[in-house]
């Protein structure tokens, strides 16, 4: 009796490992469409990238890939329904054996579904990653971004070894790759249960390409990249915005089997020459001083210098005219150049603002009132 119970128990496991429609979480009559968007949670989910060490995620990975190649295959997924798993582990189903398939039958390696579904790389495939963006910063005064300029800039960067052609090889001979034979790939046997699987994982000794070289570069010594001087052409237009970009797409440093990044030039504002003014947004700020004297009598008048020569700054008072402390006169369209919705130049300007600060004396010197110093005074 105690046999008959385990045996049963034993096909009763053995059934509930192989419930492929319990594995991606339908219902036994679930549509084509729902088995589709299923796979793609689970995968997701369990992917070994999102993973990474955990055996139980890699496994359940493969589960999920085998369950998903069965019932979205109509005639698969009705022998595994009349005959379970073991009809398709032996060749039921159609489809033959495949080198980084499941068993011998017809089941495929789970990352090339995976690949099929999302179009996302994966070891041993041959969709080429973007390599890191690289970010050049820079300094440049208010004078330059008022003016906007264009500058030649040279920077060493990683470029194809032109003496062996970016292969690494000096006479540009290979060898096959001793550990995958040529295949770029290695097979790796996991066993789980009852079941025998293979997966394939890019072959580490030659990163997948097949082959080896034979003699190194001299130049680059197998790095197949040399830092190579190159010029860049930017222009900066008049009135940009501090931490002005200028993008060169997929000319960063060069790094083989990699599509190059951007290349990222950031232009920072510095307080060198701005001759006494400020930025905000397309307007410039300043303080001007101003005796005691001249802000109660007027009759005044100030020439500031300013970043362009054909425009002066000129700021006065008529006579008896007061100018109060903190007094903020407005100059229009002498701020920044302002930029269209398309970042070029526009005859547009900002405003500019300036503040008054009157200096007075702390104190009066002694002997002598306040209204007899001020009649002095004036």
């Amino acid at each position: 009796m105690r046999l008959c119970w385990f045996v049963i128990g034993w096909l009763f496991c053995l059934a509930a490992a192989q419930d492929y429609y319990a594995i991606l979480g339908v219902a036994k009559d679930a549509s084509e469409k729902d088995i589709k968007s299923a796979y793609r949670q689970m995968s997701k989910k369990w992917h070994p990238d999102k993973n990474a060490g955990d055996d139980e995620a890699h496994h359940k990975f493969i589960e999920i890939g085998e369950a998903y190649e069965v019932l979205s295959d109509s005639e698969k997924r009705a022998t595994y329904d009349r005959f379970g798993a073991d009809a398709l582990k032996n060749g039921g189903g159609g489809g033959g054996g495949h080198p980084g398939g499941f068993g011998g039958g017809g089941f495929h390696d789970p990352f090339d579904l995976f690949n099929q579904m999302f179009g996302d790389s994966h070891p041993g495939g041959q969709n080429v990653r973007k390599g890191s963006n690289l970010i050049v910063k820079d300094s440049v005064t208010l004078n330059g971004f008022y003016h906007g300029f264009y500058a030649n800039l040279t920077l060493d960067l990683n470029d194809d070894c032109e003496h062996c052609h970016g292969s690494g090889a000096e006479d540009n001979q290979f060898a096959t790759c001793e550990t995958c034979q040529g295949r770029g790939v290695i097979i790796q046997v996991i066993q789980m249960g009852f079941m025998t699987q293979q997966i394939q994982q890019v072959c580490g000794a030659c990163q997948g390409k097949g082959k080896t070289i034979k003699h190194v570069c001299k130049i680059c010594r197998g790095a197949r990249v040399v830092k190579t001087p190159k010029t860049f052409e930017i222009s900066v237009p008049a009135g940009a915005q501090r931490n002005y970009n200028v993008v060169k797409s997929g000319q960063a440093e060069k790094v083989p089997d990699m599509q190059s990044g951007d290349l990222v030039f950031v232009f920072e504002e510095n307080s060198h020459e701005n001759l006494g003014y400020r930025r905000r947004g397309d307007h410039l700020y300043r303080t001007e001083v101003l005796h005691w004297k001249e802000a109660l009598l007027g009759g005044w008048e100030r020439r500031i210098a300013f970043f362009d020569d054909q425009k002066q700054v000129v700021v006065k008072r008529d006579k008896n005219v007061v100018t109060a402390p903190g007094e903020i006169e407005r100059v229009p369209n002498l701020g920044m150049p302002k930029l269209n919705s398309k970042g070029k130049s526009t005859n547009a300007y900002g405003d500019l603002f300036i503040e008054y600060v009157i200096v007075s004396p702390k104190e009066f010197p002694s002997g002598k009132g306040s209204p007899e110093i001020i009649r002095d005074e004036l």
